[in-house]
């Protein structure tokens, strides 16, 4: 799953910058047991730097965060940021604009998976 999650950002023109293993750290740092949870934090350069244009202080937000989460029986959920929603206390059109079809392209990616 996590390489279909991949490949399904990748034709969207995403890249994964980042790849938290929660499960892991949570069991390192606190000796915690979870079912698996993966977060990647995936960055479409072109759209990024639309936003960054848009909403200089935006990059705080960034990247988009993609979960891929262990079910109790054996299925994996993946869901992804909603960018609308992330970014909406910034009252900026250009910036929503640009959320509302990264929006749009995560949603295809996720169905994808």
């Amino acid at each position: 799953v996590v390489a279909r999650t991949r490949a399904a950002l990748a034709e969207r023109g995403f890249g994964v910058l980042t790849e938290i293993d929660v499960q892991a750290t949570m069991k390192a740092k606190l000796d915690a047991e979870m079912d698996p949870y993966l977060i990647l934090g995936a960055c479409n350069p072109r759209m990024a730097f639309r936003a960054l244009g848009a909403e200089p202080r935006i990059g705080a937000m960034l990247p988009c965060n993609v979960i891929l989460r262990g079910l109790p029986d054996g299925a994996v959920e993946v869901s992804a940021v909603d960018p609308v929603a992330s970014m909406a206390a910034v009252e900026n059109a250009d910036l929503a604009e640009v959320a509302g079809k990264v929006r749009e392209m995560l949603r295809e990616a996720v169905e994808d998976v």
